[in-house]
């Protein structure tokens, strides 16, 4: 069944300091919806609000998971993931001494050991890149490759709703922003193969609003991706 999140009228402070006010988003089922804004914007804390890290002032967080309604601020953390609903953190938070392999396990440790090796599975099937250093500690990767744990652990739950906070950054010298996103992370995103990515990005590179290497694509252009592809940014759900 379909699954959606709906925030409505949203305060949120860290003490004195007050961070969201009168936050309304609806994500539709289906949707990838993105939330772009500068640091202290309040992106992050939205994130950690649904999520049940910071807990709301005033208003909703509801999600419909499999048709059910669940008001997501009267749940623990922990009740919140047991619902399916998974988190790719700002800074990564990966354990630096375990290996690819039990990073992963992380996310899905409540599982039967068969469904987590269905799972890890699956995620080498993403991330190729990983199942060839499964056996390697996390914190001697690139950080690409722990990007790509990142979101492999996340995965592993095989979300219903999926959290993606604070994508790398950098200004650009007309005063805008260039987003750096995995080719991984982009097929994520629009829901195509990976393979497919630099075909749906084509009219955005021609125009000199994209460009990519061996790992990364930078995006010069959000709204031109989302013409391109199909994709909402005026809402919440990468950073």
């Amino acid at each position: 069944m379909a699954n959606s999140l709906t925030i409505e009228h949203v305060d949120a402070a860290y003490g004195a300091v007050r961070v969201l006010e009168d936050v309304t988003l609806d994500v539709k089922p289906g949707e990838t919806v993105v939330r772009l804004g500068t640091n202290g914007n309040g992106k992050s804390t939205l994130i950690k609000c649904i999520m049940g890290i910071v807990r709301p002032r005033t208003g909703r967080i509801m999600a419909s998971i499999d048709g059910i309604q669940h008001d997501l601020t009267t749940l623990t953390t922990e009740q919140i993931v047991d619902l399916g609903i998974a988190l790719v953190p700002e800074g990564r938070r990966l354990f630096p001494k375990l290996t690819v392999e039990e990073n992963l396990e992380m996310g899905a440790f409540i599982l039967s050991a068969g469904a987590l090796a269905q799972r890890k599975e699956r995620v080498f099937e993403l991330f190729p890149r990983l199942a060839e250093r499964r056996r390697q500690a996390a914190g001697k990767m690139s950080g690409g490759e722990r990007q790509m744990v990142a979101m492999g652990r996340a995965l592993m739950l095989d979300p219903s709703l999926l959290l993606l906070d604070e994508r790398e950054r950098e200004r650009r010298h007309d005063g805008g922003w260039m987003v750096r996103l995995s080719h991984a992370t982009i097929a994520q995103l629009l829901g195509v193969r990976r393979q497919s990515v630099s075909r749906v990005l084509a009219p955005l590179r021609e125009r000199g609003l994209v460009t990519s290497g061996y790992r990364t694509i930078v995006l010069l252009d959000l709204p031109g991706l989302a013409r391109v592809a199909d994709v909402d940014v005026d809402a919440a759900a990468v950073g």
